[in-house]
Order: C-alpha cells, then sequence, then structure tokens
C-alpha cells in the first residue's frame, strides 16, 4: 500500500490497428471511427490514434471523422516533423503525444530522445502549447529525459512501457522487476518535477496491475492487446476487462 494517494487512472483506448485489419485488405471495413464509439461506451476515458508518416493505418480522413463525430478527447500520436505539427494545428484535438518513428519499424521502437532532440522539439512543442493543445512526449523511463522534457515545457510524458513488457513476454522476471524499478523511479522524479505522468507500450491484462498500480501514473494508453483480445471476445468485452484489472490495481496500490 502506497503512502501516496493514487488519483483515479485513465485509460486511453488506441483504436490503430483497428484501421490496420481494414487496410490489410482495404475498403472500409472494419471502421475505426465505430470503435472509437464502442470504446466510449465500454469506459475508455479517451482515444489515441496515431497518424504515421506513411499512414499504414489511421489515415488522415479517419483523423477528420474522430474529430467530428466522438466526444471522447483525441489523443494524437505524431512525429516531430512540420507536415504533422500542421495536420495537429489544424485539427486542434485534446493533446497530441510526439513519438520517435522510422519507417521501416513495425511499431514504435523506444522512447523519443528529448534530451538530444531538442531543437527540433522545441518549437514544434511551443507551437502546439500556445495553440491550446496539451503536449506529451514519448519516453524512457531515464532521468535525462524527464530533465528535458521539463526543459522543453512540455506538461506531460508518456513513459514507454515496452522493455518491461517484452522482459515479461521473455520469461526474465529480473529484468522484469529492473525495468519495473526505473518506471516506478522515473515516475515519481517526473511528478516531482511537475510532470503529469502517463504510460504505455506492450501491456496485456497479465502485466498492467504493477504499472497502474505506480500511484503518481495518471493515464495508460492500450490498442494493440485490447484490439487482439477483441477477436475473440469482442472490443467492448476486453475494454471492460482492461478497466477492471487497472481499477483493481489502483485500489490496492
Amino acid at each position: 500500500m502506497s503512502n501516496i494517494e493514487a488519483k483515479p487512472l485513465r485509460l486511453g483506448v488506441n483504436i490503430d490497428h483497428v484501421a490496420t485489419l481494414r487496410n490489410a485488405r482495404g475498403g472500409v471495413h472494419p471502421d475505426p471511427l465505430r470503435a472509437a464509439k464502442i470504446a466510449a461506451a465500454a469506459g475508455a476515458d479517451g482515444i489515441t490514434a496515431h497518424l504515421r508518416e506513411d499512414r499504414r493505418h489511421i489515415t488522415d480522413a479517419d483523423i477528420d471523422r474522430l474529430m467530428s463525430e466522438i466526444a471522447l478527447p483525441l489523443n494524437l500520436e505524431m512525429a516531430a516533423t512540420d507536415e504533422m505539427a500542421e495536420i495537429a494545428l489544424r485539427h486542434r484535438p485534446h493533446a497530441c503525444c510526439i513519438v520517435p518513428e522510422r519507417r521501416e519499424e513495425r511499431t514504435t521502437e523506444g522512447g523519443i530522445d528529448a534530451a538530444g532532440q531538442h531543437n527540433r522539439l522545441a518549437p514544434i512543442v511551443a507551437a502546439l502549447s500556445k495553440a491550446g493543445l496539451r503536449v506529451s512526449l514519448f519516453i524512457e523511463a531515464k532521468k535525462e529525459q524527464l530533465d528535458a522534457a521539463r526543459y522543453l515545457r512540455a506538461p506531460v510524458v508518456e513513459l514507454h512501457t515496452g522493455a518491461y513488457a517484452e522482459a515479461g513476454f521473455a520469461g526474465d522476471s529480473r529484468a522484469v522487476d529492473r525495468h519495473l524499478r526505473a518506471l516506478k523511479e522515473a515516475a515519481a522524479e517526473g511528478a516531482a518535477l511537475g510532470l503529469e505522468i502517463h504510460a504505455g507500450h506492450g501491456l496485456t491484462y497479465d502485466n498492467v496491475r504493477p504499472v497502474a498500480a505506480i500511484p503518481q501514473v495518471m493515464e495508460l494508453n492500450i490498442g494493440h492487446f485490447i484490439v487482439g483480445e477483441a477477436i475473440f471476445g469482442g472490443l467492448a468485452v476486453s475494454i471492460r476487462e482492461m478497466r477492471r484489472i487497472m481499477d483493481e490495481a489502483r485500489g490496492a496500490a
């Protein structure tokens, strides 16, 4: 039981891989907008969508429809490019999460180097913030990245939980403990700096509890696993189960 009061934990549902499935065959089915509406009804607190430069899953038209037809806050994941900044400023979603992006990767691999890319990130963070968008940086759980985020005046960081998740998938309990400890330390350090702490990547029913129990974490963004589980039990069922596990872990924190 932590001596820090744990506030309610938000769940952002990432719908990218609904679009991945649609684009595998072309056409309009399954519809990411329909998935977003189901997520809202099932207890999601927000919707996350990553508009990649190569448009491999979410498209510009998807962002148009999400902005006009859902009531939940939209968190737009985006690369630190002039094109994506212009799109974000045009649509003005609730939030923008700046992530690293390489065309050859299957999914986002690691956090953005906020410390090493200050000059690139600074004008984008400033422009988005000036427009009233909540800016977050998807970073590794490292002090230098937290310090860089604060220096850039990004109000939110999302801690990359991929290494923690991958260690668990590999059955390496010592690495799991090491990565979880780093996440806990980074969450505490970031909160002490005045940053709002989010987390995500690779989270599942089996590994989400320890992360959800970190009292400084305010939001988890989860997509691939939820969409994958939806194949077997339905999207609403998978979201409600993730929500239940998160809330249970939070209550025990």
